[in-house]
């Protein structure tokens, strides 16, 4: 079994190697579809603005583009170098969503892609937006594949463990597609990506504004991400809602470690607005609670508890002592293949298997296992309280933040106004960075929420870990740091170098800073 320094030091790999590959995902998910907007208006209309924004923006989702990619990479190899126990266990499951995420997702927007910059005087007007649309297709697509994977790493389904190889083995791919956490996590997900973009969008749009710079585009720019992004920040907020149902049918642990909420209460439960939560005494320090809400948001009902923490430990003491079964039963059907009565014993307890599994943590001879080790392992079913407390709320309070500035952002551009209310300027201008900490929340809290597991009540996360030497691990954890930071770096100078020197228009040069009176005209009647 991997030292606990190693499996610690694995996690923390793949996790900030995660989150280094999540800055990039976000707005290439968004600004795609960005793109798509204007270069449909611009077809639709024949102003010749509409495709210099087009190019523009496109510029900038074509630096993330790249550097998304090549970040990305990495992570699948990480699968087989520090993972190589997980890839075993559930390849034949979790193979297939990646390889179609390269065939179908990956070539399609790698194609079309290369056909958007490089075809604007090759294709039709029609031609080149079909480009468009397939690259932004495949960029989500992409999203789907991958976030269909982890949902199954979320809820299990569609699948069955087979003593005789070892391996959990596909018995629906239908209902692994249809697995309504990865459908949930796929809007969520890609919503949260359409945010991201429209805030970027909005904030360069009213940097350009503030500065009386190109204004005629900036404002169409402005409108446009406004809109997109009021629309997404709905979507946000409503699969944020059902992701939270779906936990409390699925994850109930996850959820409970997110409210702090350590014992169980008459429904509906009440939801705690604030809390100091003391995780080794299993209670709030102090807390603000507001009653019925969590109840109701989380089961839908108002007669259906939610159980506390206290309550899912005593379950999950209850499934490791089944799991014990599930493993000696196993143990000797891999000794004898023809012991129908360990079978038997096995299909009893095979719910409870991995339970079993989390056990051999403390207690190497599962038939010698105490009431205290059995307990220490139930512990371990619950994740670290405060982080995911505090996190949920960072990340719900910026997606109402986000809401307001939409919905003023498009207040003001739908009565061309902007130019005279400054503030919401410059609010949309500081919150530029405010989605990327937003989606990085929601990851922390969607990985770190199924600990202590890679497969959720199937594979801990200690055994899925491949016998690595510690130095190795430190060794490229170090490399990869140094080499992402430096591609970040990259992206935020190049970025900052094609915002300055701004759009371009039709004949190769560059927009001329509008005229302090064509503000006072109807936008209809400016030109860039």
């Amino acid at each position: 079994m991997p030292t606990e320094q190693l499996v610690d030091l694995s996690r923390i790999q793949f996790g900030v190697t995660a989150l280094y590959h999540f800055i990039f995902v976000p707005l290439t998910l968004g600004l795609a579809y960005i793109l798509v907007i204007m270069e449909l208006i611009y077809v639709m209309t024949g102003n010749p603005l509409y495709k210099t924004m087009t190019k523009f923006w496109g510029k900038l989702f074509g630096i993330n583009f790249a550097l998304g990619i090549t970040t990305g990479l990495t992570m699948e190899f990480e699968f087989g170098t520090n993972w190589s126990y997980f890839s075993q266990y559930v390849g034949d499951i979790f193979g297939p969503p990646l390889a179609l995420e390269g065939l179908m997702a990956f070539f399609l927007e790698s194609t079309f892609v290369g056909l958007f910059f490089f075809g604007w005087n090759r294709l039709s007007k029609g031609g080149h937006l079909i480009a468009t649309i397939l690259t932004a297709t495949g960029t989500n697509l992409s999203a789907l594949w991958i976030l269909i994977a982890n949902g199954w790493m979320q809820r299990p389904v569609g699948s069955r463990f087979n003593p005789d190889t070892m391996r959990m083995e596909l018995t629906s791919f239908w209902e692994i597609v249809l697995n309504p956490v990865a459908q949930a996590k796929f809007v969520h997900t890609v919503s949260a990506g359409y945010v991201t973009a429209s805030c970027f969008v909005m904030g360069i749009s009213a940097w350009y504004m503030l500065r009386k710079r190109h204004i005629a585009f900036a404002q169409r720019s402005f409108r446009i991400a406004a809109a997109f992004g009021l629309a997404a920040c709905v979507s946000v907020i409503i699969l944020g809602d059902e992701s939270g149902y779906l936990d409390d049918i699925g994850q109930k642990t996850k959820l409970a470690a997110m409210e702090a909420m350590w014992e169980t209460e008459p429904a509906p439960a009440s939801f705690n607005l604030f809390a100091i939560p003391d995780q080794a005494h299993m209670k709030n320090d102090f807390s603000i609670r507001i009653p019925w809400v969590l109840g109701l948001i989380a089961t839908r009902t108002y007669d259906t508890p939610i159980p506390g923490i206290r309550e899912i430990v005593k379950t999950n003491e209850g499934r490791i002592r089944r799991g014990i079964m599930a493993v000696i039963a196993l143990d000797k059907i891999r000794k004898n293949r023809a012991d129908i009565q360990a079978r038997t014993t096995f299909e009893q307890y095979r719910e409870d298997l991995g339970f079993g599994i989390l056990l051999e943590r403390y207690a190497p001879d599962l038939k010698k296992a105490t009431p205290e080790e059995i307990h220490q392992a139930a512990l371990d079913t619950i994740p670290t309280v405060t982080p995911l407390f505090w996190g949920f709320r960072a990340m719900v309070g910026l997606g109402f933040a986000f809401m307001a500035l939409f919905t003023a952002a498009f207040y003001c551009s739908s009565r061309n106004s902007c130019l005279s209310h400054p503030w919401i300027l410059k609010w949309a201008v500081f919150s530029i960075p405010l989605p990327y900490l937003a989606s990085e929340i929601g990851w922390f809290i969607a990985e770190c929420g199924r600990q202590p597991w890679s497969i959720y009540g199937v594979l801990p996360t200690f055994a899925s870990a491949s016998f690595l030497s510690t130095s190795s691990v430190l060794l490229t954890f170090a490399g990869f740091v140094v080499f992402y930071t430096g591609l970040l770096a990259v992206e935020i100078f190049l970025m900052v170098k094609y915002v300055r020197i701004g759009p371009e228009d039709g004949s190769g040069g560059q927009i001329k800073r509008s005229h302090p009176a064509a503000q006072t005209l109807p936008e209809g009647d400016r030109h860039a």
